[in-house]
């Protein structure tokens, strides 16, 4: 009697994302076998959009799997990589990071044993494979384990849980090997399908995402992900500007082949801080926050903000000229927090950027704190 295909594999939330997370060792090495594999464990492809058939759960934040092994690296302890695995589609997008996945890569190295680790506070340096990044991840051990009670509030998360602290080390250039890759803060984008010229920032810090500024679309970039998604003439919109913005970062050779890279760049639109409410029903008052900010990859809308696109809005922040420190309140310190508006709350995040002598701008970190949790660990089919 023949036996079906299984793989061990750990199910964990990393702040307001889950995935699969895999050991190398654990899983095919044929890249083809491994990428049918993977669409296959998270119910993919499905034009219904449910996964029912995986344990993916129907959008692109709940449908990503990470790679994890010792690093052979110096400056690391892991290496790190990340799958967005498609809801409906089949094309498994390795192009970027996921920040929000990357808070659990430090607790489950622990947990797996890979990197040993004292009570008190752990440090595990992660090399992120997709983007040639280190991420510093800092986090409470207790009992031999890493803390997952504490009362830290992660927006977008129900409850409470214990911090972890993430830094990427000079994030500028995750993508395309500059923080600026059409080489100006702010661009113009003309298209016979847009509403007129629309102003927008490429920005490559932790990923790539282009800021536009929702004035120019008719927005207040303070609307519900299910407003978003309900405008098919914005939706569409939106993914005209991520096409252009794919062939001006020099990501994809032109604007039709962009196409093929859904998960690259993701999309911001930016305003200024107003009132607003949650996703949850909680209000915010414009006081609150700094800039406001609605994120979209593959052809989604984010219920709340990804911890990668936190970080490249606080580097995009301290950049002058564009589109999100155009929005953004004047931060008095370099040391402050800037406050970021979105769907499920605010976030605070942190980044230190210099200007050069020749005005060129360098990133050199970003910080930002997530919770995570290990939810399940056993024999995955596909």
């Amino acid at each position: 009697m023949g036996r079906r295909n299984g793989y061990r594999g750990v199910f964990m939330r990393g702040g307001t994302s889950k995935a699969i997370i895999f050991r190398e060792k654990d899983i095919p090495s044929d890249p083809a076998e491994r990428h049918a594999m993977f669409l296959k464990v998270m119910g993919s492809p499905d034009p219904a959009k449910r996964q029912l058939d995986g344990l993916g759960g129907g959008m692109s934040s709940l449908s990503k799997i990470c790679i994890v092994e010792p690093s052979a690296r110096n400056d690391a302890d892991v290496d790190y990589t990340f799958a967005q695995i498609p809801v409906a589609g089949t094309t498994v997008d390795y192009s970027a990071n996921c920040g929000n996945m990357s808070s659990a890569i430090g607790p489950f190295a622990v947990e797996e044993g890979i990197v040993a680790s004292r009570d008190g506070e752990a440090e595990v340096r992660i090399f992120n494979t997709n983007t040639k990044k280190i991420i510093v991840s800092r986090f409470a051990v207790e009992d031999g384990l890493p803390k997952v009670e504490g009362d830290f509030i992660n927006p977008g998360v129900a409850g409470t849980g214990a911090p972890i602290r993430l830094d990427f080390i000079e994030p500028g250039g995750a993508a395309t090997g500059r923080l600026l890759p059409t080489g100006s803060v702010i661009d113009t984008f003309e298209h016979p399908e847009l509403p007129g010229p629309v102003r927008a920032s490429v920005i490559d810090a932790t990923n790539l995402i282009v800021f536009v500024l929702a004035e120019d679309l008719g927005w207040d970039a303070i609307e519900t992900p299910d407003q978003m998604e309900a405008d098919a003439t914005l939706m569409h919109r939106l993914e005209v500007i991520r096409r252009i913005a794919s062939a001006r970062a020099g990501l994809a050779p032109d604007f039709d082949a962009a196409a093929s890279i859904e998960g690259n760049p993701k999309i911001g639109i930016v305003g200024p801080s107003r009132d607003y409410i949650q996703t949850t029903g909680v209000a915010v008052a414009a006081e609150e926050y700094d800039v406001s900010v609605r994120m979209l990859s593959m052809g989604q809308a984010h219920r709340a903000i990804p911890l990668t696109a936190a970080l490249c809005i606080a580097v995009a922040a301290r950049v002058d000229g564009t589109a999100v420190a155009a929005m953004a309140r004047v931060l008095a310190s370099v040391d402050m927090p800037l406050r970021i508006g979105h769907s499920s709350g605010v976030l605070p995040a942190v980044a230190r950027v210099g200007a050069e002598f020749d005005n060129t701008w360098i990133a050199h970190s970003a910080g930002v704190f997530r919770t995570a949790k290990r939810l399940m660990e056993g024999i995955i089919y596909a």
